[in-house]
């Protein structure tokens, strides 16, 4: 009977300990990272657009343009977020960038939670173009930039400068070098992997994230080819995660190692096929990740 007794003593103590290690790993594991959509992956209706989301499990959605008032509606009727807006400005020395409906939008974010997330395409001065990602632009692009978070953070709203292959502002490196000048908390740079495939081709992209860290917003993904990424086209770097020889996966763990617990977006621009379809598929993927 006392044998039995400290057998199970013995098996409770166990049983305690197995399940203390158990939670002390899950507490150290980071949180997964919200998944959001990017508009460009299903063109529908707001309602729609949000019903499809939460029914399919996405945390939310990246809009484009200005009138996001009705998708903000209704996604948080569903407990969804709108995460940011996609914008691309051209900057001009002799031109303000805070117009009429750039106010409205940032009025219409306020208080959801959404950045604006902005790639500029060109820089101008007297209608000369800056080259792509000269810092000769930085003087206009920073005043247009300030002139917009004057009005932006006081409202709570975030700007995430947008890196895109052939626009003035295609690196990461360019987005951080002007966030670091402008030096304010409102302000951060992206990371989005299929132009980063374009621009830099299949290098590993790890320095720049933990440079870019302490101001890394968000970070894009999507299925894609590895290999000399430069001469492929979006077919080859826009694919469903679930497909392309790149290893996504490898990416978004290392992603979490460096500390990244930032909202991660699916891009899915141009994409064949259902487009419901693809967002299932992907986001099964983004959960084995």
């Amino acid at each position: 009977m006392m044998k039995t007794g400290i057998a199970v003593i013995t098996s409770l103590m166990w049983l305690s300990a197995t399940g203390l290690r158990a939670a002390e790993t899950a507490a150290a594991r980071p949180a997964r990272p919200p998944f959001f959509a990017f508009e460009n992956c299903l063109k529908l209706p707001p309602a729609e657009l949000a019903a499809t989301l939460k029914e399919l499990g996405y945390d939310g959605l990246s809009a484009s343009g200005y009138s996001v008032a009705p998708v903000i509606h209704e996604l948080q009727a569903r407990g969804l977020k709108l995460y940011n807006t996609y914008l691309t400005p051209q900057f001009d020395a002799a031109t303000n960038a805070l117009t009429a409906p750039l106010r409205q939008l940032i009025d219409d974010l306020q208080g959801s939670g959404g950045a604006l997330w902005i790639a500029p395409v060109k820089v101008t001065r007297d209608g000369q173009a800056f080259p792509l990602s000269s810092p000769a632009g930085d003087a206009v692009a920073l005043a247009r930039l300030r002139e917009i978070a004057d009005y932006a953070e006081p409202r709570g709203v975030k700007i995430a400068l947008y890196p895109h292959a052939g626009f003035w502002a295609e690196r990461v490196e360019d987005g951080l070098r002007l966030a670091d000048q402008l030096d304010r908390p409102g302000v951060g740079v992206t990371f989005n992997l299929c132009h980063w495939l374009k621009v830099e081709g299949d290098r590993d992209p790890l320095p720049v994230l933990k440079q870019a860290l302490p101001r890394l917003f968000f970070v894009s993904i999507n299925g894609a080819d590895s290999g000399d990424t430069r001469k492929m086209d979006w077919r080859q770097l826009i694919q469903t995660l679930d497909r392309g020889s790149y290893d996504v996966g490898g990416f978004v763990r290392r992603l979490r190692e460096i500390g990244y617990t930032g909202p991660v977006g699916l891009q899915g621009y141009n994409l064949q096929g259902d487009q419901k379809e693809n967002l299932r598929r992907s986001l099964a993927a983004w959960r084995k990740f």
